[in-house]
């Protein structure tokens, strides 16, 4: 069970006899236990009603992006959420009042202001990478077949696509049909020779850094098929997002695509289709601060 925390001050001392029937106090106004979520809220409803005019707060291990909550009562600080993460509020320990005129703003121009700056965006430079994402028929790069390549990449202010469908003399299967929306009738009358788009994805990719969701499935199977052709494996530098997203995300409930786009505010539905899950991956890289901070780095 998780660990919680509640220190009091100032608190009756019949409420920390209260407490340590739940809880051990480990130094003076500080209370540690391990219990449910039952006996937390009964425990912290106990304190507020009983805390008189002393100070109390707790905290305890909560699903969200820090890991923990906290609450307060009677504290000088104060707790406000921001889009679901508990922050601390300061209070000013001076009060300044300076009138608008003061400073030649009307209330009007100094909230523009205000909002102007407070959305301003950090400027991202690093060099261009390229998207990569595939559609096979199978988990199994030795035996199954890729049945659709995709890329996109920014270069020169741009944002750029590749996307092909491969040639497949098979019947494919009614389950990555009802995946992907591929058939094997689209696959006949518009795919290509899978050497043909092997080596335009090359082309595309040229010596940019490779970056993808789980990429180094894709990686596998298309250096599997390259080697098949005897043509040049990938070697270029790879970033996993998933990685990333698992050290940023650490309460989500899976890191499935669609579940992971949905925790950083992307509401498209993942297609399975490489070309258009190749664009919602580069959406999902601008927002992925631990990967923008390492590409800014490498």
């Amino acid at each position: 069970m998780p660990l919680t925390v509640i220190t009091v001050k100032n608190a009756p001392q019949s409420l920390k006899g209260d407490l340590t029937k739940w809880m051990q106090e480990i130094a003076t106004g500080v209370y540690v236990g391990n219990f449910n979520t039952k006996v937390r809220e009964e425990l912290w409803r106990r304190v507020k009603e009983n805390v008189g005019d002393g100070e109390a707060t707790i905290s305890y291990a909560f699903r969200n992006e820090i890991g923990y909550s906290f609450d307060t009562i009677h504290a000088k600080r104060e707790v406000i959420n921001c889009e679901g993460i508990p922050l601390v509020l300061l209070p000013l320990t001076e009060k300044i009042d300076i009138k608008a005129s003061d400073i030649g703003y009307s209330k009007a121009a100094k909230f523009r202001k205000t909002k102007k700056f407070s959305n301003k965006k950090r400027k991202i430079n690093f060099k261009p990478y390229v998207i990569i994402d595939i559609e096979t028929d199978g988990l199994d790069e030795s035996k199954s077949s890729i049945i659709e390549l995709g890329a996109v990449k920014l270069e020169e202010g741009e944002l750029k696509e590749f996307g092909c469908v491969i040639e497949y003399n098979k019947q494919l299967s009614d389950r990555i049909t009802d995946l992907t929306g591929i058939t094997t009738q689209m696959l006949n009358e518009e795919g290509i020779p899978l050497d043909v788009a092997l080596d335009e994805l090359l082309q595309f990719i040229g010596d940019l850094k490779i970056v993808g969701y789980g990429v180094e499935f894709d990686i596998k199977f298309i250096n599997s098929k390259l080697k098949q052709y005897g043509k040049p494996l990938l070697k270029n530098k790879r970033y996993d997002l998933m990685k990333y997203v698992k050290s940023e995300k650490l309460f989500l409930d899976n890191y499935k695509l669609q579940t992971v786009l949905k925790s950083y505010g992307i509401e498209e539905k993942v297609p399975h289709r490489a070309l258009l899950d190749s664009l919602l991956i580069y959406k999902l890289s601008t927002k992925v601060n631990k990967f923008l901070r390492i590409m800014e780095k490498d």
